[in-house]
């Protein structure tokens, strides 16, 4: 058996530089094939409000796999696309989203708004009843 071969310090930083660069590229080009397809549906919606949640459920998982999630048109703020029953019979697209430790929903078009794509951040690590009643 022969005995393993060394690898200096420089060639491991420069492969792994490399390596990153390429799934950086990578990444982009799905970024940006995701954006071109939901651009597709700006503007439309389904006539039932089921229909619509599966949308924005689907759109939702395809972005959740990816590590992404959508700008809030009005607060900037990473969000999940979901669909509220308000307004009319097929609901209203909403942005879902944490602002200072508190849910909040901005939108209410009847259509799919425009979608602008942004890294998913990272979760906040949960409180325990034990650490919330210490305050």
């Amino acid at each position: 058996m022969s005995a393993p071969q060394t690898i200096s310090p420089d060639e491991a930083e420069t492969a792994l530089l490399e390596l990153n660069q390429e799934l950086n590229r990578l990444q982009r080009t799905i970024r940006m094939a995701i954006q071109d397809q939901l651009s597709k549906m700006v503007g439309r919606s389904f006539e039932e409000l089921e229909r619509n949640r599966e949308l924005a459920e689907s759109i939702h998982q395809l972005l959740d796999s990816h590590g992404l999630r959508v700008q809030c048109l009005e607060c900037g703020h990473p969000a999940i696309l979901r669909v509220s029953p308000r307004g009319n019979g097929s609901g209203v697209f909403v942005f879902d989203h944490t602002i200072d430790g508190k849910r909040t929903f901005h939108g209410g078009r009847k259509t799919v708004p425009i979608i602008r794509l942004v890294a998913k951040p990272p979760r906040k690590p949960r409180q325990t009843l034990a650490e919330s009643s210490k305050g």
